[in-house]
């Protein structure tokens, strides 16, 4: 198992909680972090203990208030293209992750974190939450794909006007778009994201992840996401968890899948 010197794993009834503990730094990005975001993220995917995920920041301060200026910095017209294609490569992971990922996004979402946040399934935010692509700010644009899942989330207008202003938006704000779905108290953040989460993995694995694999279908190029969907769909028809579900349903108790 991976060891970290920067997240915070903690499982706990097949949830496993990551949290970007950097809090001094108001847990910002670095080269370093981004890799331990990596090995986290592939935790996922392989341990059957884990049923989904949530992303979250130490102290009630940041989520992830943006990348590393002091490594930005550094980076020249070599490095620059690599830099933002591993970052890029990091939150496909997750956007692509089969189990559910939600982000607990507690204050600043700045930036990578921004980024970081619209790469998960679900955002849940606090009241003091702010979000932002901030990078025109340092002669920069978003490189972790904040152009792209910004513009899907809440339309090609009001995503050209944040990035090129450089403006925040609140928590409530970032509902109204679309950026967040719920917002809540600090202090009910994480129970909220738990209770969401619980309320997914009481259904059948096979087809949430298939849910996910067909929605992000929309965005993918050159992939026809209706042929998607109906290959999910019969895929679904001929798996154990589909007889379990139907059966339960006819038979008035609750379903046991076993997400095959």
């Amino acid at each position: 198992m991976a060891t970290y010197e920067n997240l915070l794993l903690e499982l706990q009834h097949g949830i496993l909680k990551i949290t970007i503990n950097r809090a001094d730094k108001l847990n910002a990005l670095n080269i370093d972090t981004i890799k331990e975001i990596k090995n986290a993220i592939q935790q996922v995917y392989d341990d059957p203990e884990v049923k989904g995920a949530i992303f979250t920041g130490a102290g009630q301060k940041a989520f992830v208030a943006g990348a590393d200026i002091s490594e930005i910095a550094e980076i020249n017209d070599v490095t620059a293209r690599n830099f933002a294609e591993r970052g890029q490569e990091v939150f496909a992971m997750i956007e692509r992750c089969t189990k559910p990922v939600i982000a607990a996004v507690n204050g600043f979402a700045l930036g990578g974190g921004c980024e970081l946040a619209m790469a998960c399934h679900i955002r849940v935010a606090s009241d003091n939450a702010r979000f932002g692509q901030p990078e025109v700010n340092l002669g920069l644009i978003p490189g972790y794909g904040g152009t792209q899942r910004l513009t899907q989330l809440v339309g090609k207008g009001k995503a050209m006007e944040l990035m090129m202003t450089a403006d925040m938006v609140s928590a409530e704000e970032a509902k109204a778009l679309g950026l967040a779905n719920h917002v809540v108290p600090q202090e009910e953040l994480m129970p909220k994201c738990e209770e969401i989460m619980h309320k997914i993995m009481s259904k059948a694995p096979l087809a949430v992840g298939l849910v996910i694999d067909c929605v992000n279908a929309v965005y993918t190029k050159d992939e026809n996401g209706y042929q998607t969907e109906a290959n999910s769909f019969a895929r679904c028809c001929t798996s154990e968890d589909f007889i379990e579900g139907t059966n339960a349903f006819l038979e008035k108790r609750k379903p046991a899948f076993k997400g095959n």
